[in-house]
């Protein structure tokens, strides 16, 4: 053999063992990593320590968990991040708070690193729930090309429901990486956080509105000055979105200042009224100062100003095809989506339908009135009940209302119809879902939603 080739020889032998040490040590680093990751899980944590999980096929996963946790971070909160096939039901239960991000591999199955989990999921269905105290969200990652869209995210979303933990959010999907969807669930981050200027990861690309309206729809309202506020889309645009979608909107501190962080607000109108229309409550911190998104919208920004937006789809709250009955339940803000939805419905000739509308009281809070007699009167609304909380001596909301009318609830929904609910996830929400678990059955609620036949909007 020449003296080249044993130089080659030896060089190639030479790559191949540092190969081999570079993984080695890699391994070793990994094995350490996990090694220090379970010894964190199994030391009690701090009371107020929020857990960020992860199930992730390339990592993708595992980078989202990793940016929730820096996002939190930035808002104050103290967080751990750890693998889900690290977890068990005694480690998920330390914790009082819990984000879920998790892929789907294939037809609806979990990450190989998540297989271990999965199985205790499987293991503990039926038994006694074990997570009453804990409170979760899930950002389910997938790929619609596959008949199981996020597959194994619903699956664990309805596992820790029946292990009796309560949602912060709504669970949120993301298709292939959709930006949209992944500022969603950052939107939601900043409620948690209580800030609303933590930075987007992806900022929306947006297009120029215009504000043309702005009416005070609760003169002399105990609660918060709530607008209603039309903008108008560029000049020559053709601009399309269903009821249900959203705007995402760029606020300013001042006019002419640099964009922050996006809000979302659900849009009130139809492309046919040939603008977009918000519900927006202003709203004021503990020490006086405006929102971030409100104060821009009710306050900062004047008429003929220039305001950034940008319509999220949100495919989950569209209406449906046919004319199934409706039942439209929301509070304050909330009718905001509700009324998209009915103008869709009227404009399809569906007049099965049944608004449940919940604000303070009926002399000052009666929001869009006009529309609603209107569609009283043509028909479009086949019932109405509003309840106005502060009209008697004890509160009642939108949730008492359905308890008292359960029989007709039942009714509507053995008769096809579908529910809708849009308004605060704090208090509203809350007490509607726990409302129709007893109505209907916990079982028979959750068919209906993973049928479609139970949608909500809430934030």
């Amino acid at each position: 053999m020449s003296l080249t080739r044993l130089i080659a020889a030896a060089c190639v032998v030479g790559i191949w063992l540092l190969l081999c040490l570079w993984a080695w040590r890699r391994a070793g680093r990994q094995s350490a990593q996990q090694a220090r990751a379970l010894q964190a899980l199994n030391a009690p944590p701090p009371e107020d320590t929020l857990l960020i999980a992860h199930a992730t096929q390339t990592g993708y996963a595992e980078t989202l968990a990793t940016q929730t946790a820096e996002s939190l971070r930035a808002g104050g909160l103290n967080v751990r991040v750890a693998a889900l096939g690290q977890l068990d039901l005694a480690r998920l239960a330390a914790y009082r708070r819990v984000l879920l991000v998790v892929s789907t591999y294939g037809e609806g199955d979990p990450p190989d690193a998540a297989a271990a989990f999965a199985g205790q999921m499987q293991a503990t269905s039926g038994a006694t729930p074990a997570l009453t105290a804990t409170q979760y969200a899930v950002l389910a990652l997938g790929d619609s090309e596959y008949t199981q869209f996020c597959g194994f995210g619903h699956r664990l979303n309805d596992w820790l429901h029946a292990q009796g933990a309560t949602p912060l959010f709504d669970l949120v999907e993301v298709d292939n990486g959709d930006p949209a969807a992944l500022r969603h669930w950052q939107h939601h981050l900043g409620l948690l956080a209580g800030r609303s200027d933590l930075p987007d990861w992806q900022a929306p690309v947006y297009d120029t509105w215009r504000l043309t309206d702005r009416k005070l729809l609760n003169p002399d309202s105990q609660g918060g000055p709530c607008y209603l506020l039309t903008l108008s889309p560029p000049p020559g645009a053709t601009s399309q979105w269903l009821a249900g979608d959203i705007a995402e909107i760029g606020p300013r501190q001042t006019r002419g200042g640099p964009l922050l962080a996006h809000r979302e607000y659900s849009i009130a109108s139809l492309p046919e009224d040939g603008a977009i229309q918000l519900l927006v409550r202003q709203m004021r911190s503990a020490d006086g100062g405006l929102g971030l998104g409100s104060g821009w919208l009710t306050h900062i920004a004047q008429a003929g100003d220039d305001i950034d937006l940008r319509v999220r789809t949100n495919r989950n709250f569209h209406a449906p095809d046919d004319g199934r009955p409706l039942i439209l339940v929301g509070n304050g803000t909330g009718l905001a989506g509700l009324r998209a939805l009915i103008k869709a419905r009227r404009a399809a000739g569906h007049k099965r339908n049944w608004l449940i509308f919940g604000e303070r009281n009926a002399a000052h809070d009666g929001f869009c009135r006009e529309d609603i007699a209107a569609w009283q009167q043509d028909g479009t609304l086949e019932r109405l009940d509003a309840v106005y909380s502060r009209d008697q001596p004890e509160r009642r909301y939108v949730q008492h209302l359905l308890r008292e009318q359960a029989d007709s609830v039942r009714a509507w929904v053995d008769a096809g119809a579908a529910i809708y609910v849009c308004g605060s996830l704090q208090g509203m929400a809350g007490g509607v879902d726990a409302a129709l678990q007893d109505i209907l059955g916990d079982d028979r609620l959750q068919a209906m939603q993973h049928g479609g036949r139970y949608r909500r909007d809430v934030y």
